[in-house]
């Protein structure tokens, strides 16, 4: 009867924590206005994160967003994406010039030592880059004299209109080299990797938006070498975000830059292997709905941002619901804290918590 009464116990607490899971909600932080997407925010604990935008601009804050703190303002420079190490270690890289009017910035990645206080540029020997659009990072455990330590692997990739360049460093940040990512592709918009050796890209075939077709790249050599494991068949056509909750599923917003009023299918790309293979699943019939950010807590309950709107589901994108996300939300961070629990973040027009 004990062994009865502790199974029900469990399986009503099993319940009652997917119910709650699924009524998390989204809202929206007080910070300074901007006019566009802002691109990309990190954290690196529930209480600690970092925000950039076009302006140039990084912003800090250390209660979970309730106040922000401006910590750089430089003028001509396009801030694109954001990733710490730690609280001291991070690196913010920019779009580059000749994309965006008023850009003057050629220096495509920048670091600090001090939690975002000062930045300097960052030296890499290899192909030039011309711009960056996402960074990823990956910790390596491994044996320090006897003790438990981590080796901090980073990639960083752009850019959007290219060129294709990824930026790799095997020493927490310290030296960096690059690789032209051209012959394999000609825009690059985001990089999951999963440990040194395997990961993916989110890219497009060409650099004219008219000719291009939404590409998935996968690595299992540190980047030495890429494999196309995805590409649509349709014009007008790129990827752009990339979220994977567990090591074998994921998945990617497909953009359509279609001028035709009548193509009105938004896609997803999605897989259950770990990026081996793709398939396409149909977020909505809205012209307008282009996507950007796309994050999932678990293998079913996730979100995705649009220029108008969010979406979230909770059936691994069978269905469906609009949520307020606000507008052009472009990346979506979900996190867990020491004790398992989610909490999220959300960058566009404006910034969101979950």
């Amino acid at each position: 009867m004990t062994k009865i009464i502790i199974k029900v116990a469990v399986l009503l607490f099993c319940a009652v924590s997917s119910c709650f899971s699924q009524e998390q909600t989204w809202k929206k932080l007080t910070t300074e206005p901007y006019p566009g997407k802002q691109d990309d925010i990190t954290f690196i604990d529930e209480n600690t994160g970092w925000y950039v935008n076009g302006y140039g601009k990084i912003f800090h804050t250390t209660d979970g967003g309730t106040t922000w703190e401006k910590q750089v303002e430089q003028k001509g420079t396009f801030f694109r994406t954001i990733a710490f190490v730690d609280e001291n270690v991070g690196f913010a890289g920019t779009v580059g010039t000749e994309y965006f009017p008023n850009v003057t910035d050629t220096i495509p990645l920048y670091s600090t030592k001090d939690g975002g206080k000062t930045w300097k540029p960052v030296n890499y020997k290899g192909s030039y880059v011309k711009g960056l659009c996402a960074i990823d990072l990956v910790k390596e455990q491994y044996i320090n004299h006897g003790k438990i330590d981590y080796k901090t692997h980073l990639f960083a990739v752009g850019r959007v209109g290219s060129p294709a360049n990824i930026m790799m460093s095997h020493d927490g940040g310290e030296t960096w080299t690059s690789k032209s990512m051209n012959n394999y592709c000609k825009m690059l918009f985001d990089i999951k990797m999963f440990n040194k050796n395997e990961g993916i890209v989110c890219a497009a075939t060409s650099e004219d938006i008219t000719q291009s077709n939404a590409l998935i790249l996968k690595t299992t050599d540190g980047g030495e070498t890429w494999q196309k494991v995805y590409q649509s068949t349709r014009p007008y056509e790129t990827t752009w975000k990339v979220s994977f909750p567990t090591k074998d599923v994921g998945y990617v917003t497909i953009q359509s830059y279609n001028p035709d009023p009548n193509v009105k299918q938004q896609r997803i790309a999605k897989t259950t292997d770990g990026g081996k293979t793709w398939t396409e699943i149909n977020l909505v019939e809205d012209a307008g709905t282009r996507e950007f950010g796309i994050g999932f807590i678990d293998e079913n309950h996730g979100f995705v941002g649009t220029m108008n709107s969010g979406f979230e589901t909770i059936d691994g994108g069978v269905t469906w619901q609009k949520i307020d996300l606000g507008r052009a939300c472009n990346k979506i961070r979900i996190y867990k804290d020491k004790k398992g629990n989610i909490y999220g973040y959300a960058i566009g027009v404006n910034v969101f918590k979950l």
